[in-house]
């Protein structure tokens, strides 16, 4: 009954608050322009590229701008797709318009069991390996085996990994866009967004031995003309043998607390707890996987810590991803109901 109940929630809850449906699509509209910022100069710019795939369609992709050279590659780890756009030196304008028709449906995984499927660790390697700011040893690897103390099958410890994150992190709106996930840190003050709160549970539950991965995304608006350019969105997947990857997002939990007005301390209400175990609403769509990225062709700067924004450099150095009035960029979602 608890996860008949769980399913029909889900039915009615989203991230905004409002009615949700099984499915939900619409177009995704990335205008960029980098002539003032870039004036003069070489400019790079990769844009995290969705695909279709099992719970989402993507379609009538359309690229125009007076770049030089465009061309869609993938990261060498996890080949995750990005769009490289290229202009050089001396170019007067830099401007760009991506969008993509996407359809996206509810992803929900009702009766979670445990199947005794035979699998081979060595083929989830990298969804089972420390990141720089997700470690799956010391403090990490001594909670993880707390937590799970008394839990045998995979799907025992993944659950009380969930459980646990949902009960002892918290939102904080403060934070800037979807945050670091600085594990190390945020255990010692687990406050923070949605990148913050599926790192820890992503690196609890690769200590453990579950291999876990974060979904990078943006969510989709509701609206027709809605600007969606701050909406990203990140939640969290586990392997479970013999069933695939099944949708976790305690970061939702988190936030539908704060929308309901309930504190840090306060209990986490058993209908959220279960409404985000095992799915998500369809008001996402996936742009991402994958940390530590080395981009295609390969970026002067640092490893990307995720690639759920758009990254530019000009001339060699990064621009600030999260200041789209300065790095000149704007995304609006339009609902218009076809490709």
């Amino acid at each position: 009954m608890k996860k008949l109940f769980a399913i029909i929630l889900f039915g009615l809850i989203c991230s905004s608050g409002a009615i949700a449906s099984s499915s939900a699509g619409g177009t995704v509209v990335m205008n960029f322009d980098l002539s003032e910022s870039a004036k003069g100069k070489e400019v790079d710019l990769w844009i995290p590229y969705p695909v279709s795939g099992e719970n989402q369609l993507i379609e009538n992709i359309r690229i125009t701008g007076n770049y030089e050279n465009a061309e869609v590659t993938t990261d060498r780890v996890y080949s995750t797709p990005m769009l490289h756009v290229f202009w050089p030196e001396g170019a007067g304008k830099r401007e760009l318009t991506f969008s993509f028709y996407a359809s996206r449906s509810e992803q929900r995984a009702p009766d979670l069991k445990e199947t005794n499927a035979k699998w081979d660790p060595r083929d989830y390697a990298k969804w089972l390996a420390s990141t720089n700011l997700g470690p799956t040893d010391g403090i990490v690897k001594n909670l993880a085996e707390e937590i799970t103390a008394d839990k045998e099958s995979l799907l025992e410890k993944a659950r009380a990994i969930y459980d646990w994150t949902c009960e002892n992190t918290y939102r904080a709106p403060e934070t800037r866009g979807c945050g670091e996930g600085d594990v190390c840190n945020l255990l010692s003050n687990p406050g923070g967004k949605c990148a913050d709160i599926h790192s820890i549970f992503v690196s609890l539950a690769r200590a453990a031995g579950i291999p876990s991965r974060e979904i990078f995304g943006i969510r989709l608006g509701k609206e027709d003309g809605q600007e969606i350019t701050t909406w990203q969105h990140c939640w969290a997947e586990f392997y479970l043998p013999g069933r695939g990857w099944v949708a976790v997002d305690p970061g939702d939990v988190r936030k539908m607390m704060l929308k309901r007005g309930l504190t840090p301390k306060d209990a986490v209400p058993e209908d959220l707890r279960e409404a985000y175990w095992g799915g998500v609403e369809p008001y996402r769509v996936k742009l991402a996987t994958g940390r530590d990225i080395d981009l295609t062709p390969k970026q002067d700067g640092a490893p990307l810590n995720y690639l759920m924004y758009p990254y530019a450099e000009v001339d060699g150095a990064p621009l600030d991803w999260l200041s789209p009035d300065t790095f000149k960029y704007k995304i609006t979602y339009r609902n218009n109901g076809k490709k």
